[in-house]
């Protein structure tokens, strides 16, 4: 007699079974003519500051809003990670093939989870991407960001390092930037073991994600050690003091709402909401922005945290620091998790990844260029 299935199999199998209709249903809504989608949020499109939203994520809006989905403010730290991880569940598609895929531990003071992913294409060593994932700084993991980091390791033809770094509340400010900064300095230490190229190592993330890395980044190029070669921020957090209008412009219904935001700062700073001013909370806010590398800002027409990350880019061209600014129309923030039910979000994913491929190849130039230079030097 086969044994029955327990309680807890059978739940986490119809689990499944409906995130995966979920994902199905979401491809389709996703699919629709645009026309019929803005019908069927039943309001006029939404045109703000000079962009229509994309049809598409009216729609999701407007599911939102019938569904009744309860607000992230209203949930537990724990409610709000199994809701995220029900969200990356139904918006992942199919795996991304890359060369290889491996789960690692970063042997730093802290031992950090990882995943590495290898590129598939010939002619290494490719260049290393560090990666830090976005969710407030209080969910998100591996698994919420695998779909993003696959296209990442495709499309620009690179080694990623997705590092798991701790989360708040359990582990306050300045821990993610702690391990942050020490999984950058383990990536450049083990480039060679990862078999990617040394003289290559970018940082980038998502989100809060995009804040680790500029930190990172601030943080490198002030103290010892080697500094990234570029820096990939992706609709990045840069400045908590919550005084850019684009935080008024898209509060509700867009995604995170000033509620959202304060509900992620009072976890990742605790007692001490003073900090937001401290320039590893919010690197905007550094008085030096020399020696940085160059940089890709990636910001959504439809988020709140779009015009830091504009006023980032601003400030380190005013510095002399090549930044470049994408700013996708009608999207919205998160949209680089949602490519697997939108085939807009997934092509601007590709975009990014194409952008992240030709700074590689310009560090790859500029470092051939200094060693001629200092050959030519040798030889006089």
């Amino acid at each position: 007699m086969k044994d029955e299935p327990t309680g807890g199999a059978m739940l986490g199998e119809t689990e499944r079974a409906l995130d995966r209709l979920e994902h199905r249903v979401a491809r389709r809504i996703a699919a629709l003519p645009p026309s019929v989608q803005v019908r069927l949020s039943g309001k006029p499109p939404v045109q703000i500051d000079g962009d229509t939203l994309a049809p598409e994520m009216q729609l999701s809006l407007a599911l939102l809003e019938w569904r009744g989905a309860q607000s992230l403010e209203t949930m537990s730290v724990a409610e709000a990670r199994r809701t995220r991880r029900r969200i990356a569940a139904v918006s992942a598609g199919r795996p991304e093939p890359v060369g290889a895929v491996r789960d690692l531990e970063i042997d730093t003071d802290v031992p950090l989870r990882a995943r590495h992913y290898a590129p598939q294409e010939w002619g290494g060593p490719h260049p290393l991407l560090v990666f830090f994932h976005g969710g407030g700084f209080v969910y998100g993991d591996l698994d919420s960001h695998d779909g993003l980091c696959r296209l990442l390791c495709r499309h620009a033809g690179a080694h990623v390092l997705a590092v798991d770094y701790r989360l708040a509340p359990e582990n306050h400010f300045p821990a993610a930037v702690e391990d942050a900064r020490a999984a950058l300095g383990w990536a450049f230490a083990n480039a060679v073991g990862l078999d990617a190229d040394p003289a290559r190592v970018g940082v980038g993330g998502d989100s809060a994600g995009g804040n680790l890395a500029a930190v990172a980044s601030q943080l490198a190029v002030r103290g010892p050690g080697p500094s990234p070669v570029l820096q990939l921020l992706i609709y990045p957090a840069l400045d908590g003091t919550g005084r850019h209008r684009s935080r008024e412009l898209f509060d509700e219904p867009f995604l995170p709402s000033r509620a959202h935001l304060d509900w992620f700062e009072a976890h990742y700073l605790g007692a001490a909401r003073s900090l937001r001013t401290d320039p590893r909370v919010s690197p905007l806010l550094a008085e030096d922005f020399s020696g940085l590398p160059p940089t890709l800002v990636m910001t959504a027409a439809f988020d709140p945290l779009r015009d830091e990350g504009e006023a980032y880019a601003e400030a380190l061209r005013a510095a002399g620091i090549e930044a470049t600014v994408r700013r996708f129309s009608g999207l919205m923030h998160g949209f680089a998790s949602a490519t697997g039910v939108s085939l807009r979000c997934r092509d601007a994913v590709v975009e990014i990844a194409g952008a992240t491929r030709w700074m590689f190849a310009q560090a790859r130039r500029r470092d051939m260029l200094e060693s001629t230079r200092s050959d030519a030097l040798l030889i006089e």
